[in-house]
């Protein structure tokens, strides 16, 4: 009797996707196959996708995570021998750009994080506003293994979250941290245990959801040093205050002992 020839199964491609659902959209790093490493094309696709979820009124916060049991091992290493078209679509280029873009992003963003956030993976995370992780998760800063120039903007907002000396630290030996450690250094902003994250994740987002967007946006902009719109959100704030405004809501449901109603929106 003949056995049955099964063919194997083609590896799925890389990518990355999203959903939305109960204002939170929740975008997925997608390679399993190489741990979830980033192409280029999938560097290349996040600025596009953010900026489509940025400009939808039903989103208001965003997650970030991995398929599967680990968030993303880093860039795909062998994407950095391909040849590019030029220093603005190199490997690094593709990064910082994705890196940027999520930074940018106008809502609150964490970071779910499970098994390995390393190099290129760390870059995405270290651009949220939060991260939450598992406690048997693992980070790393790895460019000094690979003799590449970490770009300055991901250095100084490094610095910015966990201090020049432990900045150094990552930057110097590439070695990887647990998630103990993360969390004792401001890499990450909570550690739960394994099975506890995404209950953990819907949580936190539902209590984004519900608070005002207005004190979001600006806090945001306030923390990333931005100073040039400083009069644009002296004038929301006195618009809001009035009658009808979101603040006044808030105060009026603080007095009343409801849950207030926030209607401004990015």
């Amino acid at each position: 009797m003949d056995s049955a020839r099964h063919e194997p199964r083609p590896e799925p491609e890389p990518q990355v996707t999203h959903t939305v659902a109960d204002g939170v959209a929740t975008v997925v790093i997608s390679n399993p196959a190489k741990r979830n490493a980033m192409t280029a094309g999938m560097w290349r696709a996040v600025p596009r996708l953010l900026e489509r979820l940025a400009g939808d009124p039903e989103v208001r916060a965003l997650v970030l995570t991995g398929a599967g049991p680990t968030f993303c091992a880093g860039a795909d290493i062998s994407s950095l021998r391909e040849p590019s078209a030029g220093p603005d679509d190199s490997p690094q280029a593709l990064a910082v750009r994705a890196e940027e873009a999520l930074a940018a992003f106008p809502k609150p963003t964490l970071a779910a994080v499970r098994g390995h956030c390393v190099g290129g993976g760390w870059q995405l995370a270290g651009a949220c506003d939060l991260r939450f992780t598992e406690t048997d998760a693992l980070f790393g800063v790895t460019p000094a293994k690979l003799g590449i120039v970490y770009p300055a903007s991901s250095t100084r907002r490094l610095v910015s979250l966990v201090g020049p000396s432990a900045a150094k630290y990552l930057l110097f030996s590439g070695e990887l941290i647990e998630a103990d450690r993360a969390l004792r250094t401001g890499l990450v902003d909570e550690a739960l245990p394994a099975g506890e994250l995404g209950k953990r994740v819907a949580e936190f987002t539902r209590i984004l959801g519900s608070r005002s967007q207005l004190t979001q946006a600006a806090a945001k902009e306030f923390a990333a040093g931005r100073t040039d719109r400083d009069a644009y959100w002296s004038e929301r704030a006195a618009e809001q205050a009035r009658p009808g405004g979101d603040t006044a809501e808030g105060v009026a449901a603080f007095l009343e002992r409801r849950t207030a109603r926030f209607t401004w929106s990015v």
